[in-house]
């Protein structure tokens, strides 16, 4: 049975994308990180902010890219094959615009669905098969609108309502991490 070893929260580094919708993987690391209380400090060699959290069951990598997102596989990958985590103890949590904001999903492998994170993360590490928690943000209703959206701020009710998703899955968290797989999908899809 694998056990989570990472936690990847994927989103784009810098002060002008911190609050776009894009970063939602970055807004759960920075909560799982404060309810961990542990502290994410660089790691120049793992290009991303890291720290090690002792989780039930075991020590825990939490992991944020510095690289942008479509080169979220690079910090992955290096954490990875440092420390030798196969691809199904990670859990790479993203924004999905095929959920509505508020909503979360949580699935081992698939498609990208177009996602570049998830894209560069499947090439570095050779095989879709890892966890992904999905958390919703809606879309535009246009795919020609989609990057403009992703990386603007989302207005008030729909920050509040990515906020509750990332506080749900935070609630959640214990069933993937002990192994409870059926559980988790029924809670994560869940409203």
């Amino acid at each position: 049975m694998p056990q989570i070893k990472l936690i990847a929260g994927l989103g784009n580094p810098g002060a002008e994308y911190a609050q776009t919708r894009h970063n939602a993987g970055f807004w759960f690391i920075d909560e799982l990180a404060r309810a961990w209380k542990t502290t994410l400090k660089e790691e120049k060699k793992f290009f991303g902010e890291t720290a090690k959290a002792a989780a039930p069951g075991g020590d825990v990598w939490l992991l944020k890219p510095k690289t942008f997102m479509n080169r979220s596989g690079r910090a992955v990958a290096a954490l990875a094959s440092f420390y030798k985590i196969k691809p199904e103890e990670i859990l790479v949590v993203h924004d999905e615009l095929d959920i509505p904001s508020g909503r979360t999903r949580f699935k081992l492998g698939g498609g990208n669905g177009g996602h570049n994170g998830l894209k560069d993360i499947q090439a570095a590490l050779g095989t879709p098969d890892f966890y992904r928690l999905r958390l919703g943000i809606g879309h535009p209703g246009d795919r020609n609108l989609v990057l403009g959206y992703v990386l603007n701020k989302p207005d008030a009710q729909s920050r509040q309502a990515i906020e509750e998703a990332v506080a749900k899955s935070l609630q959640g968290l214990p069933l993937v991490l002990s192994g409870a797989w059926e559980e988790a999908v029924r809670f994560f899809h869940s409203k």
